[in-house]
């Protein structure tokens, strides 16, 4: 059976983006050449959420994108628990609880 070799990337972060953004909601569209992944805020006393990051890419990278996810998200769920999601379906509203 052959090993998978793990290529390893150097990655420049740039300093401002170290401290990340906090987002409690998301959207995600799409178009026959490309997904838009919105990340925001939803806040109290505000009409309406503000988008602080747009993530733009291909349907090639965001099905590997979604396959990392779907893995770390297994991962998490395996060592902590499974996380329990209260409410309406994730059909009925944005991505917000």
């Amino acid at each position: 059976m052959e090993e998978k070799k793990v290529k390893k990337i150097d990655v420049d972060i740039e300093k401002d983006a170290l401290e990340g953004v906090y987002s409690n909601f998301f959207w995600v569209m799409h178009s026959p050449s490309e997904f838009l992944l919105d990340f925001g805020r939803f806040l109290p006393g505000f009409p309406k959420p503000k988008v602080y990051t747009r993530v733009v890419m291909t349907p090639h990278h965001f099905k590997r994108f979604f396959m990392l996810i779907r893995e770390n998200l297994e991962k998490y769920e395996s060592q902590y628990g499974e996380i329990k999601l209260e409410g309406e379906s994730h059909k009925d509203k944005p991505g917000f609880l």
